[in-house]
């Protein structure tokens, strides 16, 4: 096992950032085929409903993809690039691994994981055979027609019949116009082409573990299985770790506080990737930021979301976004959109109390803010901050 210095972080702070995409200017290109790359390199895009600013799914792709613009998830939906299922959270996809949401939807579908307990099979079997006679039925079709008869077409029962059948893979999301879903028989939505074969746990541990260290560089083993309950993969997902170790595939790094981490074999004798000194303003929800305690451990950011925290209790504010600089998290800014007036207001900025040069770094959020802007629409842009603001 390597022990890892204080002063090692740098090294493993760049292979993360690099990994992730956030080092470089256009690493998956521009655009809507950049955006396909950089989904199919990262993994997944959380989708998130918080409008305050533009949503995180649009969000994550802009922090990584010149010429981005959000219009563009949506096509990579309509052109079955990605599709839509539950990660961690509610997420977009690459199609390519389909598959890999297979094993979630049959332990749904046999009981063995519930989603809605106690599903209503009756309803659910009516809306399937509408869906097969009349084809897709957008989310909203349900609650319309909830105002106009009552019964089994009843709004609610009906939405968690419809999110039953989707969890469980019956049903895809085939378009979306907001938040609001439409759903097809999932066999007229999938493209032919795609890998239907169930995986063994075993292939879905290396899966995640080749995507994990594509996307992150530096992982650990409760990370490779962040958020998943399902204890046969994490008992697949250590056995096949232990064997990479022992073949001398992957190394094991031991961070000051004692955490231990796994990068593949020679990733730390790799050149030091380059980093310029440009900021990136990030989505909470974003892939970098998204595992707190790694978070912490590699960058020394402690960073909650407060949105879902008792105002009275928020110390930075409801949706603060973080700030990273070249390769260190520097601060958080909490903002608002007002859509109407295409105005910005920053109603909360804070820095850390790193060593930084605090010139380059308020020049570098200056730039980082007219982009921003743009890309939230939005011809103007000012601060209610009264004394939390400090570098």
């Amino acid at each position: 096992m390597i022990e890892i210095s204080p002063r090692d972080l740098k090294r493993l702070r760049r292979l993360t950032l690099s990994a992730q995409g956030l080092l470089q200017t256009q690493p998956f290109g521009r655009g809507l085929a950049g955006a396909r790359k950089a989904i199919n390199h990262i993994g997944y895009v959380q989708i998130d409903s918080i409008s305050v600013v533009e949503r995180a799914h649009h969000h994550v792709f802009q922090a990584r993809v010149p010429d981005f613009t959000p219009d563009m998830t949506h096509q990579l939906l309509l052109n079955r690039d990605i599709f839509e299922y539950w990660s961690h959270a509610a997420a977009f996809l690459p199609i390519e691994d389909f598959r890999f949401s297979l094993p979630y939807k049959a332990a749904i579908k046999s009981g063995q994981t519930h989603w809605n307990r106690n599903p209503d099979r009756k309803l659910m079997a009516e809306l399937l055979r509408r869906i097969e006679t009349e084809g897709p039925l957008r989310s909203r079709d349900v609650e319309s027609n909830s105002r106009k008869r009552a019964g089994w077409w009843d709004w609610k029962p009906a939405k968690k019949a419809l999110e039953q059948l989707y969890m469980e893979g019956d049903l895809m999301v085939s378009d979306r116009e907001g938040f609001q879903k439409t759903y097809d028989l999932t066999e007229r939505v999938l493209p032919s082409n795609v890998n239907t074969q169930m995986p063994s746990m075993e292939e879905f541990a290396t899966h995640m573990l080749e995507q994990q260290l594509r996307c992150h560089g530096v992982v650990t083993l409760k990370g490779l299985t962040y958020l998943r309950r399902n204890a046969a993969l994490r008992k697949a997902m250590k056995d096949l770790v232990n064997d990479r170790l022992a073949q001398g595939d992957l190394e094991q790094l031991k961070l000051p506080g004692d955490e231990v981490y796994l990068v593949e074999k020679g990733a730390l004798e790799q050149p030091l990737p380059k980093v310029d000194k440009r900021m990136r303003i990030l989505s909470p929800f974003d892939n970098s930021v998204i595992q707190r305690d790694r978070l912490s451990a590699l960058f020394q950011y402690d960073y909650q979301i407060e949105c879902y925290v008792p105002a009275a209790k928020r110390k930075y504010g409801y949706f603060c976004l973080p700030l990273l600089f070249a390769d260190e998290f520097v601060g958080r800014m909490d903002c608002k959109v007002h859509r109407k007036t295409r105005h910005l207001e920053i109603k909360s900025l804070h820095f850390e109390s790193h060593d930084f040069d605090h010139e380059q770094v308020m020049t570098a959020f200056a730039d980082a803010l007219k982009g921003f802007c743009d890309f939230q629409q939005c011809d103007t842009v000012e601060t209610s901050v009264s004394g939390e603001a400090h570098a």
